[in-house]
């Protein structure tokens, strides 16, 4: 079947579906393949559960009745579909990467943009080769703006992720050391991510860019762009207080926002910035940004217990563990706990970085110490205020037996640490 065709299929349904779980009827179910599943198997369950067409790549389960449309790759048709899609819809797409804060700077720059455009995002952190088509094919022709966030933790992953989305507009939110697994090192972050700036060059788009940044400043030269940052760019955003939540000032409109850390001021710039370029009004920022209230573990500020609370558990690397330390270090607080989980992905480079970060605990004296995790376990230190746990159990046992006092306690650790957990220990 022709592109065009299928894509006149998918107009007329109610859109896609992948998992059968989550059929709606009249849509097209797309039968993906997983390490653990075949989901050419699915097909008869799609269809009874009212899917009108299923996209198999396994000629056993095709219909002659019509149902089933037979291609050589599933997932390769969903990219193309999506990319047909986004040139039928023609309409701005912002295209966002980097190494910490993607999620909560779209969902910032979704609250602005939507007070003054219909906006289509990327929901949750579906920003992989199947998650940014599924994005793409979300938008319809009463969307004025798409976002897509994406993600990648090996070299030319930004690369075909553009090709798909084929945006206007990039954002990459900083270069951390985040999946030194897959990318090597710092510099292969960098180069991943920067796929994105190539794309933009090749395409004629623009960039947005954290002046205060000289990397993005520097690899940036070659495009089209919109900056912001202290100094006096195209926006211009001020930091008046970090030492809670952040409250910042822009066109002379002071933004009260419900976030908190220092890190985070970049993520409200960025939106702000954005905002101003697609013609959003500054009130209409700020209600935007004072009105949106994180979650789903990520900077949350919370009380429990007569403890405070700074809930950083989503995902870690070092670059963020790092910028939480800091910003931990100037919150306010006569008894400071530090409940630190193992950072993932960073391959040959684990031992190190743990160590490194045990280090600087140990330099800067914050308060007491958990870390936890096989990684963090293995650190070396005779500091007696950090005390070290190989598995999430063994700090459970510890904060049942010895119940913490009134603290200020930053949780903070990779995804696969789960340390939300603590709150039920509290």
């Amino acid at each position: 079947m022709k592109i065009e065709a299928l894509h006149q299929l998918f107009l007329e349904s109610s859109g896609v579906c992948t998992d059968t779980r989550k059929i709606n009827k009249n849509c097209l179910f797309f039968a993906l393949k997983g390490d653990n599943f075949d989901g050419n198997t699915f097909t008869d369950e799609a269809l009874n559960k009212g899917a009108s067409h299923v996209v198999i790549d396994d000629m056993r389960y095709h219909r002659n009745s019509g149902e089933t449309i037979l291609c050589k790759d599933v997932l390769t048709l969903l990219q193309k579909l999506a990319s047909f899609h986004r040139r039928y819809l023609d309409l701005p797409i912002i295209a966002l990467t980097g190494s910490n804060g993607k999620t909560t700077s779209k969902e910032l720059i979704r609250e602005v943009l939507s007070t003054t455009h219909d906006v289509s995002a990327t929901k949750g952190n579906l920003n992989n080769h199947i998650g940014v088509p599924l994005t793409l094919l979300s938008m319809d022709s009463s969307t004025e703006i798409g976002i897509v966030e994406m993600g990648a933790n090996h070299l030319r992953e930004i690369a075909a992720l553009s090709e798909i989305a084929q945006p206007n507009y990039g954002y990459i939110t900083n270069f951390g050391k985040a999946h030194l697994e897959g990318f090597g090192s710092l510099e292969g972050v960098i180069k991943g991510k920067t796929e994105l700036y190539a794309y933009l060059k090749k395409a004629d788009g623009l960039a947005f860019i954290n002046g205060n940044d000289p990397k993005q400043v520097e690899l940036s030269k070659p495009l089209k762009r919109y900056t912001f940052g202290n100094d006096i760019q195209d926006c211009h955003v001020k930091l008046l207080d970090a030492s809670g939540k952040l409250k910042v000032e822009y066109q002379d409109v002071v933004i009260q926002s419900n976030m908190v850390g220092l890190y985070n001021f970049h993520n409200i710039a960025a939106a702000i910035t954005i905002g101003q370029y697609f013609k959003v009004s500054a009130n209409n920022i700020r209600k935007a940004i004072e009105g949106y209230v994180p979650e789903n573990n990520r900077s949350q500020l919370l009380k429990k217990a007569g403890h405070t609370i700074l809930l950083d558990a989503y995902n870690a690397n070092p670059t963020s563990m790092l910028a939480a330390i800091e910003n931990f270090e100037q919150s306010k607080g006569a008894t400071k706990v530090l409940i630190l989980g193992d950072m993932f992905e960073l391959g040959t480079t684990a031992a190190a970085e743990h160590q490194y970060i045990a280090d600087i605990l140990s330099e800067k004296q914050l308060g007491t110490v958990f870390l936890v995790g096989e990684n963090f376990n293995k650190t070396k230190g005779t500091d007696s205020k950090i005390a070290r746990f190989p598995s999430f159990e063994m700090l459970k046992e510890k904060l049942s037996a010895e119940k913490l006092e009134a603290s200020t306690i930053l949780i903070k650790g990779s995804r696969g640490m789960a340390l939300e957990r603590v709150l039920e220990l509290l």
